[in-house]
């Protein structure tokens, strides 16, 4: 009997398909809406097994088991992606066309033997993760930030913008959240380190975290956000919600991008404003990346100290000469020396995330002594402790 492997992948595909139309036809899909999930599962993976048994395909009885397995993840899951997301091995998955998925693992690239039948297939896949969480993806937008509901980052392009096909990117989020105790056995950190920004966070100063993508400025965030008390009220905005804060009275607020007519889009600016009013004891904004900075150090400067943040960067002088480029995007003419002077007073301490190699920590000093509003490491006020290629300033 002819296997799997002699079985054409286009061909393999096609009886897939067809098998998952037929058992759509043949479900009750309101009574299945009424049905608990689990026990939901359940009966259509029966329904599945009956069906694919039925058909004259030339499959083993382990092949026709993951077929059946393959066609419930179409109609429940997220189709070819589903054995991937299960991977607690695979922190991003990369798809640059149907047939083309590549995975991160250990921090290096692999191609998978798996892909979608189509581009048409992908686009299902992409809609059905966008539409979860209120968003939408087409010509007229064609590119889109989303989540997963483990809070898996999400980043799809589609045509015209991307020429070969519809990408999709997922940056996953560990089953067991990174703690601060893992940041030290990793030696991503020192004991000291530790101290020093955890103390920073409980006595109510303002942090900014910078990196480049992947660097683990949001896994820093998140372990640092543990150590604000349980008693404070909190106000997150992110453009796609991804931050896991452990305290009880946390409001968690989401961008959201223009519907078909280009209106009714809200943008981090606007919920940072909004904010204010809400009360909040700290303000976490997930990344500054636009106008929005001028409100969130307005924020840092008018009584809402220990406020934490994330931008991209190289390094700590980046960072702030980002901020301020930031600064100048709200069009309000305020003076360059004015712009640092707020900087500096607004932004306690920063810190800098480097991927796999190096931690670095400055504090800023108020006045204009310091062309960048940043204290210079000179000789005789420097502190430093050194693992590998990791170094702590002060």
């Amino acid at each position: 009997m002819p296997n799997l492997q002699t079985f054409e992948r286009a061909e393999y595909q096609q009886v897939k398909a067809d098998l998952h139309r037929k058992i759509l036809d043949r479900l009750d899909l309101e009574k299945l809406g009424r049905t608990p999930s689990d026990a939901a599962r359940e009966e259509v993976l029966l329904l599945i097994r009956n069906t694919v048994n039925s058909e004259a395909v030339p499959l083993s009885f382990a092949e026709r088991e993951r077929l059946s397995r393959e066609i419930l993840d179409e109609i429940f899951g997220l189709g070819p992606l589903e054995p991937l997301l299960k991977d607690p091995s695979i922190s991003d998955i990369l798809v640059n066309r149907f047939d083309k998925v590549y995975v991160e693992r250990g921090g290096k690239l692999e191609r998978t033997g798996l892909s979608f039948k189509d581009n048409a297939h992908l686009m299902q896949i992409i809609d059905r993760i966008v539409s979860r969480v209120g968003r939408r993806v087409d010509e007229s937008s064609p590119m889109v930030d989303a989540r997963l509901a483990d809070g898996s980052r999400v980043n799809a392009i589609i045509p015209p913008l991307a020429i070969d096909g519809a990408c999709l990117s997922i940056r996953r989020f560990g089953r067991d959240p990174v703690t601060a105790r893992n940041m030290l056995e990793n030696k991503t950190m020192t004991e000291p380190m530790l101290e020093l920004l955890s103390s920073m966070v409980k006595g109510r100063l303002n942090l900014l975290i910078s990196g480049g993508t992947g660097a683990g400025k949001t896994t820093l965030l998140n372990v640092l956000s543990g150590y604000i008390p349980n008693s404070e009220r909190i106000v997150t905005i992110e453009d796609a919600a991804e931050l896991l804060m452990k305290q009880e009275h946390v409001v968690r607020l989401e961008t959201r991008p223009p519907n078909i007519e280009g209106k009714g889009a809200v943008r981090q600016r606007e919920l940072v404003i909004n904010s204010l009013r809400m009360r909040p004891d700290r303000i976490v904004v997930g990344e500054v990346r636009g106008e929005e900075a001028f409100d969130m150090l307005q924020a840092m400067n008018t009584g809402h100290d220990g406020s934490l943040t994330t931008v991209h960067a190289n390094s700590q002088r980046d960072a702030l000469a980002r901020v301020e480029s930031m600064f100048s995007m709200a069009n309000l003419n305020i003076p360059e020396r004015a712009v640092r002077q707020q900087i500096a007073s607004a932004i306690h301490g920063g810190s800098m995330k480097r991927a796999k190699c190096a931690v670095h920590f400055a504090l800023p000093v108020s006045g204009p002594s310091s062309p960048t509003g940043w204290r210079q490491p000179v000789a005789g006020c420097a502190l430093q402790y050194s693992i590998r290629a990791w170094r702590f300033e002060f």
